[in-house]
């Protein structure tokens, strides 16, 4: 059973200052202030996140590969979305696919699992591991490294290692001696178990080989996996099973429930490998991505490629710091965010589109999955244009080809050449418009612009035709409405940039007054964003923690109206004239932090972190303790931003609040510990906060550097007394991308108290509604 996290929140002050973290806590396991030009991956603790709701997975992986070969503990309900949770003490096997951090379930492709003895073809249960081909294990015995997994299986006395590439997953396994040696490759494992096969395939194209691939249908609905995989040793016999019944034959199988055991004598700590290549393809592109990637029997060889690969990855950024937690945390998270958006193309180049057709791609062009855009939007993408500019094309081309080929238009939550269609707003078109926006050469922004306007102007999408026609979604009429509004708004904001661009004015001009859509919402008697109805009025009775308001469905997206009040990312200044100036404003957001941690019974464990009712732990929260920076108290940002830091994210596998998306609440602290965050991604600006570290080099590619010096006294200075760029002093606390993607020098001085004059005047403050 799903237990919901228990709500975190702080008793708060009355003033910003209150919510500084102590002395002691900022000082927690400091020493001397040491670089980590050393090496970042000593920094690394892969279990953050494998306890709570962090949903993250432990195994073998390089960074945006395909592969990701992990332990599964357990293949349903929804802590188990990543396969597996640190409370678990036996292990199904290891499976080559997973999702990382994401709150539904997918994935858990061709589970591999040793043992000795009688052989069991059903996995047993969580309580009774005995009953199947579960193994019970300590997580004393677990090593969690980059690129490599290990644990020893106690039950069979197995120890078992993973490693990966791009598109291959590598098994090396030390078994005891035995006559009654085998592995079994179970094609009916998948999240949410057999009953969302809905076709496989199994052969064996030569007597150390298989090959096959499965049909699924658990989050994204005939998603097409195949596989291709070889032993190092040859079995003495093979038994395939159709149904869970030995059918005495090699010949290629079909159906929804196909096992194959293969036996062994094995001699004590004799070592089976098995090298398994994978393709959205099919086994025959599968079987050439295996010969590709791992062309010999080189396990070591391949998890030093992996270890490297990280470091470099990695290294990208470089800090000096004193605290040790804050550097496990920091390398941890960027770690996580290294670990999707991930390949979906084959060596030759060809992928499978969403149209469920095989496309090949243009020479030197690569196709990426696993967009989870509602929540990478915001944090995760703006962090990969500092840090991945390499990738930032092929991202925004995969999500362009998407729009072209899938029968549901522009791309929500594309998984595998699926769309699941979850979450609201239509995001990739977030994520195209900033690098496009931003500057970056290769997108193919006419095909984007056409996709975006179809679903802008003509697509009858979700409430998108109350939103043309009424200006707002009506509760009545639609769920969600409130939330579906507000992300309809920042779609708008967004496309209008990618109109500029083209030369498209009066699109432009359309789609930012669009954009302001918000405002109807605003109930000037009670200071929230109020759900409303097809007749004009606002719905009753009204509480602001309710998530809406009757029991037919919500009108706000996990969330309630006290986040979503504050949910404008485009138009700060227009929000605070709502509000009737900045005064009311900061005092309503005030009153956000301190007002009681309440929620409804029906609140989803989504909403997690509390603080107030910011729900840190949950997306639509993450850019609001940036807003005091537009009302000209940048200090209470400064306050608050650090506060998060330390109290939202611990170095312990319970340490991160909510699910981490795909990187995006990973993303959040690394640009918040660099001391900005991107409130409105696509304009390309930046507001600052409060710098975590002493000092930090970020690596922009091509030769160039963004290096960031911090001034203090004493690491528990989080307030910015001055700040420069290229040592031009500013009055301002943002800056734009177009300030730094070529390299820049920005310093912070910090202090003990606030320098309540840096950044209030209006004049400083960063742009609001302005292309």
């Amino acid at each position: 059973m799903i237990t919901r996290r228990r709500f975190l929140h702080r008793s708060a002050g009355t003033v910003a200052a209150a919510y500084l973290p102590s002395t002691a806590l900022a000082l927690a396991e400091t020493g001397p202030a040491k670089s980590s030009h050393e090496d970042p991956l000593q920094w690394l603790d892969i279990r953050i996140g494998t306890g709570g709701h962090g949903h993250c997975f432990p195994g073998a992986a390089v960074p945006f590969g395909a592969v990701q070969l992990s332990p599964d503990t357990y293949d349903d309900d929804w802590d188990w979305c990543s396969g597996y949770h640190i409370s678990n003490t036996s292990i199904m096997g290891f499976s080559h696919t997973h999702l990382s951090g994401t709150g539904c379930g997918d994935l858990l492709d061709f589970l591999v699992m040793p043992g000795v003895g009688p052989v069991k073809i059903v996995p047993g249960t969580v309580a009774n591991p005995e009953l199947g081909y579960r193994s019970r294990f300590s997580h004393d015995d677990e090593v969690m490294l980059p690129g490599y997994y290990s644990v020893l299986l106690k039950d069979s006395g197995v120890k078992a290692e993973l490693t990966a590439t791009d598109r291959a997953g590598v098994h090396r396994y030390t078994f005891p001696e035995s006559k009654e040696a085998w592995i079994i490759f179970d094609l009916q494992h998948c999240y949410g178990g057999g009953k969302n096969v809905l076709s496989a395939e199994l052969s064996s194209p030569a007597p150390d080989k298989l090959a096959g691939g499965h049909i699924t249908k658990a989050w994204g609905n005939g998603r097409n996996a195949y596989f291709a995989l070889q032993l190092s040793k040859k079995p003495k016999s093979i038994a395939f099973y159709q149904d869970d019944k030995d059918i005495g034959t090699t010949a290629p199988l079909t159906g929804t429930n196909l096992k194959c055991v293969m036996h062994f004598d094995t001699r004590a700590n004799e070592t089976i490998l098995i090298k398994t290549g994978i393709s959205g393809v099919n086994a025959e592109n599968a079987a050439l991505n295996l010969k590709h990637d791992v062309p010999a029997w080189d396990f070591d060889g391949i998890a030093a490629d992996a270890k490297a690969r990280w470091r470099k990855q990695l290294s990208k950024i470089a800090i000096t710091s004193a605290n040790e937690t804050h550097k496990k945390i920091f390398y941890t998270a960027f770690y996580h965010m290294s670990l999707g958006p991930v390949l979906f193309d084959d060596v030759d180049g060809r992928y499978r589109g969403m149209d469920n057709k095989i496309h090949q791609l243009p020479a030197g062009h690569q196709q990426y999955t696993t967009f989870s855009c509602w929540d990478t939007y915001r944090a995760a993408h703006p962090a990969y244009t500092l840090l991945e500019p390499a990738r930032v094309p092929d991202f925004a081309n995969s999500l362009i080809r998407m729009a072209v080929e899938s029968p549901a238009g522009m791309p929500v939550w594309p998984l595998q050449g699926t769309e699941t269609g979850t979450m609201t707003g239509y995001h990739s078109a977030s994520i195209i418009a900033e690098a496009v926006n931003k500057g970056f050469k290769g997108i193919d922004t006419e095909t984007a612009y056409k996709c975006m306007m179809k679903r802008a102007m003509v697509d009858d999408y979700r409430g998108l035709n109350y939103y043309r026609k009424m200006n707002y979604i009506p509760a009545d009429l639609e769920e969600e409405s409130v939330s579906k509004t507000f992300e309809y708004c920042y779609n708008d904001w967004a496309i209008a940039h990618v109109s500029k661009k083209l030369g498209h004015a009066d699109d432009a001009t359309m789609l930012v007054n669009r954009s302001k859509n918000y405002r109807n919402y605003f109930d000037p008697s009670t200071k929230f964003m109020r759900p409303k109805l097809a007749d004009g009025s606002f719905t009753a009775p009204f509480d602001p923690i309710d998530l809406g308001h009757s029991d037919k469905w919500r009108d706000y997206t996990e969330s309630n109206a006290w986040q979503t009040t504050f949910g404008v990312q485009h138009d700060a200044a227009g929000l605070i004239d709502l509000f009737g100036g900045r005064t009311p404003f900061v005092a309503k957001l005030d009153e956000l932090f301190t007002t009681a941690p309440t929620l409804p019974k029906n609140a989803p464990p989504d909403i997690a972190g509390l603080v107030g009712q910011y729900a840190h732990g949950n997306e639509p929260s993450h850019h609001i303790a940036y807003l005091y920076v537009y009302a000209g108290q940048p200090w209470k940002t400064q306050a608050r931003a650090r506060s998060l830091m330390e109290t939202m994210y611990l170095a312990k596998p319970d340490g991160i609040q909510g699910n981490e998306d795909v990187g995006q609440m990973s993303a959040w602290y690394i640009l918040s510990a660099l001391g900005f965050y991107s409130v409105d991604p696509v304009s390309g600006n930046y507001i600052l906060g409060s710098p975590l570290f002493e000092s930090a080099t970020v690596d922009l590619g091509s030769g160039k550097n963004l290096h960031i010096d911090v001034r203090r006294s004493n690491p528990d200075h989080a307030y910015i007394q001055s700040f420069a760029i290229n040592g031009q002093q500013q009055s301002r606390a943002w800056f734009n991308h177009t300030e730094i993607a070529n390299g820049a020098h920005l310093t912070f001085e910090m202090g003990a108290e606030p320098n309540q004059s840096f950044g209030a005047d209006h004049s400083v403050a960063p742009p609001s509604l302005t292309l």
